[in-house]
């Protein structure tokens, strides 16, 4: 594990015995805790995208705060719905963003994942579908930014125009040169992580597999990760992509933390989602040392890169950041973590 970060949900909302977390709230408290992890040289803050819910649906202004107010940690999506996104504007506000950063922004999208409502993305005046989820849409969205983050010309421009004459395929502006490198594809089973494989980009393993043949969720994603780095190769792609996968992972050293977390510890779920018998991860919750263990026999935590956190923002920043923490000095070492700085 050379890489680990936080994947949060950013729910916001009423909390029990009065309380309210408010959107406000919620963005507000990532990038204090995105302060605080860059202090301890953790590597990421990446946040889901969900639209017509209680959660974060606009990302890049978020992102930009974070990367402006933080020095070295990346900052990123898991992932974005391409079914809702114009992709010439998102290619604008990726290369905005990724600038800003200085290379730091990692671009998870994706056809994403159930929403709150049905076919969210029409409302959104993407249309004309031939999938009922919506997923040939996702890819063409996916197609066009892709060329246009690449530079591709995609206007013509106009001869008479006052702000410049001239012919010919002008490009979308800003643009980030080194932005295509640091796209990522949000992978749910094989075909998906293999097609991203060959499209060469770089692969978010998700939290669920569309798979269920009995075998455990890590050797399923492990198995997912080696088919996309076959596929990459046989593509002809240069150097190494990278690979990333999502843990639910609580350190227990306080009596708080137990509270929380104690009864938390469980297997492997099967489970229906978009109508597919699926596999969900076990959630991790112990002693840091009983943790090393357990996280040292998880095979898809070896094949990754990069291992994200998910994390319970509701409880704020100073709890999180203690836990963030914990993992930090505890358990990621053991894992082969090192800093991002000293």
């Amino acid at each position: 594990m050379q890489r680990f970060g936080t994947l949060s949900f950013g729910h916001y909302g009423p909390l029990g015995g009065g309380r309210q977390l408010t959107a406000a709230d919620s963005m507000l408290q990532a990038i204090d805790l995105a302060q605080g992890m860059d202090d301890l040289g953790v590597n990421g803050a990446y946040f889901r995208v969900h639209h017509f819910a209680r959660q974060q649906a606009s990302p890049m202004p978020l992102l930009a705060a974070i990367a402006a107010r933080t020095r070295s940690i990346e900052v990123g999506t898991g992932v974005i719905d391409m079914r809702y996104e114009n992709p010439l504007y998102l290619a604008e506000e990726a290369a905005a963003v990724d600038l800003i950063s200085d290379g730091r922004l990692a671009l998870g999208v994706s056809r994403g994942s159930p929403e709150t409502v049905v076919r969210g993305y029409e409302a959104f005046g993407y249309t004309g579908s031939d999938d009922p989820r919506g997923a040939d849409i996702a890819r063409e969205h996916f197609d066009l930014f892709l060329r246009a983050i690449e530079g591709e010309g995609l206007a013509e421009r106009d001869a008479s125009s006052p702000f410049g004459g001239g012919t010919g395929l002008q490009r979308i502006e800003p643009h980030s040169p080194g932005l295509r490198s640091r796209v990522w594809w949000g992978a749910g089973n094989r075909d998906s992580a293999e097609w991203a494989g060959r499209t060469g980009v770089n692969l978010m393993s998700s939290t669920l597999l569309t798979s269920a043949d009995g075998r455990p969720f890590d050797i399923l994603q492990a198995e997912q990760i080696d088919g996309f780095r076959a596929a990459w190769r046989d593509a002809g792609h240069q150097g190494e992509p990278r690979v990333s996968v999502s843990r639910s992972i609580f350190p227990i050293t306080t009596a708080e933390e137990r509270m929380y977390f104690g009864g938390r510890q469980d297997g492997d779920q099967i489970g229906v989602i978009d109508g597919i018998r699926s596999t969900f991860g076990k959630t991790y919750a112990g002693e840091p040392d009983e943790l090393v263990e357990q996280l040292k026999e998880d095979a898809a935590i070896a094949a990754a890169d990069t291992l994200m956190l998910t994390i319970p923002s509701q409880l704020g920043v100073e709890f999180n950041l203690r836990m963030i923490e914990s993992f930090a000095k505890h358990v990621a070492p053991e894992l082969g973590w090192q800093p991002a700085r000293v």
